[in-house]
């Protein structure tokens, strides 16, 4: 193919995972975020070699971008896409809600990007390393590889890297975990590196699904980790000491509803996700059903949250 039609949606952080979700629908083999707030992330920690690059103010929009080819489907699928994200204004708030097309020559957008993106220590332990990079391990270091690219969830996203220092921090070697909405499936290898050996890692998109287990393969994990395809906890078997969303805020509050069901008593739920202006409508639902907060962290805008049923506190 030589030609590509590539399709911009500006949106909002609420709804960028769904419009990915459309993309992935008609066809795109991957989707490319982006969000000021990571941008001015990597730089502020020095991720990128050119940290000339101006912070950016405004990070409330985002920009999700897919590529689709230019055969005789693409009439067609345009249709499509517009059609649902018409559907998706009424439901969500998508901000802009903007489209921008353009039409672009074949060529290696994966190698373009490489010279920006490098081994990252998200926690204490955890690194995150793209195949393609060297990374001198310290001692205590735990190294993932992980391409990102390929789903949502590489590590350096506020959202993910949040829960990661909370993983560190909360998790022990005897409990099971829930990884809900896994995506890329860092969460869950995340724990398997952190000694737990017994973790379902779960997601409603079999895109994600497939990219978890092929993660999960590339950093020897089959044995501690299952991956399979749910709508949020109804296929995972049995009940967990923790279970963690790094989600959305809709989402995470028809999951209050289901966690009576599928965590253990004492167990924790890390929410995350969540942007800040929606924290107290998560918290209301969270106590409706039992729960309070035990710890809370912000960045970027975002919330995670890790909370606790009310008895066990």
């Amino acid at each position: 193919m030589d030609e590509w039609q590539q399709i911009s949606f500006r949106t909002s952080h609420e709804a960028m995972d769904l419009i990915a979700d459309i993309f992935y629908d008609l066809g795109a083999s991957g989707v490319e975020v982006d969000d000021p707030a990571v941008v001015n992330g990597y730089i502020e920690n020095k991720l990128w070699d050119y940290t000339d690059i101006p912070l950016k103010e405004d990070t409330a929009v985002v920009t999700v971008t897919a590529w689709l080819p230019c055969d005789e489907l693409l009439k067609g699928r345009i249709s499509t896409f517009e059609q649902r994200a018409a559907e998706l204004v009424k439901s969500v708030d998508t901000g802009p809600a903007e489209t921008i097309y353009s039409k672009i020559k074949q060529e290696d957008w994966a190698n373009n990007w490489k010279q920006y993106f490098h081994p990252v220590k998200v926690g204490e332990k955890i690194v995150i390393k793209p195949s393609w990079e060297k990374y001198e391990a310290g001692a205590a270091d735990l190294v993932i590889e992980l391409d990102p690219g390929c789903a949502f969830g590489t590590g350096t996203h506020p959202t993910t890297s949040m829960c990661i220092n909370l993983l560190e921090k909360y998790l022990k070697k005897e409990m099971r975990f829930f990884d809900v909405g896994t995506g890329s499936g860092i969460l869950a290898i995340s724990a398997a590196f952190l000694g737990l050996k017994d973790i379902q890692a779960a997601d409603y998109d079999q895109v994600a699904v497939r990219t978890a287990r092929e993660n999960v393969a590339q950093n020897d994990q089959e044995d501690n980790i299952r991956c399979f395809q749910s709508d949020l906890l109804a296929q995972l078997e049995g009940k967990a000491d923790f279970i963690a969303a790094n989600i959305i805020a809709d989402i995470i509050l028809r999951l209050f509803g289901q966690l009576s069901q599928k965590l253990n008593p004492g167990g924790l739920f890390l929410a995350s996700g969540i942007i800040d202006s929606r924290q107290e409508e998560i918290e209301a639902a969270a106590r409706k059903n039992g729960f309070e907060i035990v710890e809370q962290r912000h960045a970027g805008g975002w919330a995670a949250i890790v909370f606790g049923r009310k008895e066990d506190l």
